[in-house]
């Protein structure tokens, strides 16, 4: 079983050994655009030209090579910058002493397919002589470029496993930052981590919170607008739609355009290469849509092949990041005559060499460029290219051992892996100024200049710097911008808004729209008490205890604080009552002092019925304490009063009750009570009667006496000042002592009404009492369901009520006699001894 296949293994290692196993090209060879050989070689691939032209893939015949046209002056000129460099450094006698650098340069058109080929060119040479055997050496020690991160990530990954290190001027995608994955890839150029970011940083500064976005379709633009779009998310801005296409892909472009004219989004965030800048800037120009913020990136911010008659209408006032523009010393006069002359295929006297067997008729339109170099200034890739050709020089440099008297060690063979490795610890300071070395993913360190599309005053089109973005510096420092000079969206000068919903001014909050982005909002008033102070706030706080929110809801203010005052209405009303009340009480005791030896005045015991009017004049008065501003004292004295007060007025009726049974008792045979019931006794009871409300009320006011307090839950808005009873219990037995002693006068006045007299007092105060209890049950009801001061007014009218019942019920008849029926005011009369009429 296992002899076959052994035997086989044998032969074909015998067959090996025997014969000397030879490099061959297979098909035709790929030539380099221009190239110069040296003691070491590296490679570059550029798009100097845009348009590539397909042979036919019939098979019918030998497919020709691809052919390309309309040069892309751009990239062009960094090939002119690599050669310019190398030159530079083959005439140094610092770097590389004694060592000459080539070059093969690629043209790649700016196809995949093309770089594709360039790159196995470059990778394996062209010609091969007879004796030459397959040593696995690469005939290159680096390669330049390319030009765009796709293009890029395929030249990595092809060079990839053989350690061939790639150092790109302009590929900026995140994605190369991978370590894992392209291991020996360097740049010259920051991420785009840093400008993704940078992106969401501006749109935030100017406030747009709603904007669109478009990125190519390829790794550079979805790279790049993922990072833009998750950190636009951290920075609180919306995306409206964020759609991509490929330069190839004419569909996919007109369904971009539709979106933006159906946006309402007036800002966009343009992550696209040049050529996709170029075909939406036409499709824009054809539907006439304009009006728009752009914010642009490296890629084509600073590109000149965008400036058109008709670009600024679409283009200008946009904003973006562009790579900082540094001058290369001598490379504008290089590129008139010395890159002719020296590097240029079509220049050298090396017409039999099979390298340029065909016509140089394929280099006529870079012939076109021989005397312009009026985009020099502008271009703003050549110095990454030319600070990437030094760091391989320097790289070289240390490891061929090189001083600067003894020149290289020659004798060293360098394989392109021992160049990553040096790249990697590579740190110099070219001659512009700026300082070189690569970071843990092989880029540089970010700058970038902010510059804004101006028209100038002769109508041209100038990238004005307005600002930079410098990674090295403290975060705080970074991103500086220069607001004041920037021309905005339609030469402008104001700087357009860009929101799905206006800014909630203070008073209101955000609340958001269902199903739409947290940007897209209804702005609520905040509800009572509650405030928000600041502009588009997502929460209203709640004012704390004692304040409320004003009419706007923007402020917390102190509640209104409420009272029964004497200044208010209510008050003034109350305490005009209360004061004719007094009067009405003195103008009866004078008339009854005047009177007071008048039977009527006699027969109603004078002594109690002036400590009655006097007692009624208390009562009167007490309810002023009920008006005011309430404080520990006016609290503690307004019940005490109160309770005392109307004590010492039952007690006196009760008195006047108790001689009018006494004096009926006394008339009866036989009975002498009325001396256990004289003048003195009656003084007394008063005294005793009204001394227990006094003590009730001195312990009530040891235990818990009543205190001012701040209602703040009957009403939100304002704060009901009133007094609290303190003890509810010292509260009750005030009350109900005085309960009890209506209802004792009471019922022993009821019981008198009936007793014969023509006079008989026990009939008004049965009435009276009947009043007075009448007042004060209803009192209850009206006093708990009354709000903030109301419920003080309502105690003070049955105060009032009450005080005026007693009064009139008890004095009026009396009065009424004295002053309107004198002839009743006589002693027969009050004893029923008229004399009998004649007939």
């Amino acid at each position: 079983m296992l002899f076959f296949p052994f035997t086989l293994l044998l032969l074909i290692q015998l067959h090996t050994k025997a014969g000397k196993p030879f490099c061959q090209m297979m098909g035709n060879p790929n030539y380099p655009l221009i190239s110069k050989d040296g003691d070491i070689t590296i490679g570059a691939l550029f798009p100097i030209r845009s348009i590539e032209t397909l042979p036919s893939f019939e098979f019918t015949q030998k497919p020709q090579l691809l052919s390309c046209s309309s040069v892309n002056l751009r990239d062009f000129r960094m090939a002119q910058t690599m050669i310019f460099a190398i030159e530079e450094i083959n005439k140094s006698k610092h770097l590389l002493p004694n060592v000459y650098i080539g070059y093969r340069i690629y043209d790649t058109c700016g196809s995949r397919l093309s770089s594709m080929s360039a790159t196995m060119a470059l990778m394996n040479g062209q010609v091969f002589a007879a004796e030459d055997t397959c040593n696995g050496h690469s005939p290159i020690h680096a390669i330049i470029g390319e030009t765009e991160s796709s293009a890029t990530v395929i030249l990595s990954r092809t060079t990839g496993p053989f350690k061939i290190p790639v150092i790109s001027h302009s590929a900026t995608c995140e994605c190369l930052s991978n370590r894992k994955n392209y291991p020996s890839f360097f740049r010259t150029i920051a991420s785009d981590y840093h400008q993704s970011r940078a992106l969401a940083y501006i749109v935030k500064h100017f406030g747009w919170s709603w904007v669109g976005a478009v990125n190519s379709d390829n790794d550079y633009g979805n790279n790049g607008m993922s990072i833009f779009l998750n950190t636009a998310q951290e920075e609180g801005i919306c995306v409206e739609y964020s759609e991509k296409f490929y330069r190839t892909e004419p569909e996919k472009l007109r369904k971009v355009v539709d979106t933006i004219k159906k946006s309402t989004a007036k800002v966009i965030v343009a992550f696209l290469t040049s050529f996709e800048m170029e075909n939406l800037l036409e499709q824009l120009s054809i539907e006439n849509i304009t009006g728009l913020q752009i914010i642009g990136v490296e890629a084509w911010i600073t590109a000149k092949s965008l400036i058109t008659p008709n670009s600024f209408h679409v283009l200008g006032g946009s904003l973006g990041f562009a790579v900082r523009k540094i001058n290369i010393e001598g490379f504008s006069d290089y590129v008139i005559k010395s890159f002719w002359e020296t590097a240029f295929p079509c220049s050298q006297p090396e017409i039999n060499s099979s390298q340029y067997t065909s016509s140089c008729n394929i280099y006529q339109d870079l012939l076109l460029l021989k005397n312009y170099n009026e985009d020099v200034p502008e271009q703003r890739y050549s110095s990454n290219v030319y600070k990437a050709v030094y760091a391989v020089a320097h790289s070289l440099h240390n490891l061929l051992k090189c001083k600067e008297k003894e020149g290289c060690e020659n004798d060293l063979k360098i394989q392109p892996q021992q160049v990553v490795e040096a790249l990697r610890r590579v740190n110099f300071t070219v001659k512009m100024g700026d300082h070189v070395w690569f970071d843990s993913t092989g880029a540089t360190v970010a700058q970038y200049e902010v510059v804004n599309w101006q028209k100038d005053s002769d109508g041209s089109i100038q990238f004005k710097p307005v600002g930079y973005y410098d990674a090295s510096l403290p975060p705080d420092q970074r991103f500086v911008l220069n607001t004041a000079n920037i021309i905005w969206t339609g030469g402008q000068l104001e700087k357009p808004r860009s929101v799905c919903s206006e800014n909630c001014p203070p008073g209101t909050r955000k609340a958001a729209q269902k199903g739409r982005p947290v940007c897209c909002y209804d702005c609520i008033p905040c509800a009572e008490g509650e405030i928000s102070n600041e502009t588009d706030s997502n929460n209203c706080k709640q004012c704390p205890g004692e304040y409320w929110s004003n009419a706007e809801k923007n402020n917390c203010v102190l509640k209104a604080v409420e009272f029964l005052s004497f200044i208010e209405v209510m008050g003034i009303v109350l305490v005009f009552f209360s004061l004719f009340g007094v009067g009405l009480t003195a103008l009866v005791a004078i008339l009854f002092y005047r009177k007071k030896d008048t039977p009527i005045v006699k027969a109603n015991n004078s002594e109690l019925s002036f400590l009655l009017l006097f007692s009624l004049c208390l009562c009167f008065l007490c309810s002023l304490t009920f008006i005011g501003r309430p404080t520990e004292w006016s609290c503690m004295l307004r019940h005490t009063a109160f309770g005392i007060t109307f004590v010492l007025c039952i007690s006196c009726v009760l008195g006047k009750t108790i001689v009018v049974l006494m004096a009926f008792k006394a008339t009866l045979p036989g009975n002498n009570v009325m001396k256990w019931f004289g003048p003195a006794q009656q003084r007394l009871s008063v005294l005793a009667v009204t001394l227990i409300q006094v003590l009730i009320c001195v312990l009530w006011l040891t235990i818990s006496p009543p205190f001012p307090y701040k209602n703040m839950k009957y009403y939100n808005e304002k704060i009901i000042l009133e007094c609290s009873l303190g003890s509810t219990i010292g509260f009750s037995a005030v009350l109900g002592y005085i309960g009890l002693l209506a209802v004792l006068c009471f019922i022993l006045a009821f019981l008198a009404r009936t007793l014969p007299d023509n006079f008989n007092e026990a009939k008004f105060i049965t009435f009276s009492m009947l009043i007075f209890c009448a007042v004060w049950i209803t009192f209850i009801p009206s006093y708990v369901s009354s709000p903030g001061k109301f419920t003080v007014a309502v105690e003070i009218f049955a105060i009032l009520a009450s005080t005026f019942g007693l009064l009139f019920c008890i004095f009026a008849p009396k009065c009424y006699i004295i002053m309107l029926k004198p002839e009743q005011n006589t002693k027969q009369h009050m004893m029923g001894k008229l004399p009998s009429k004649s007939h």
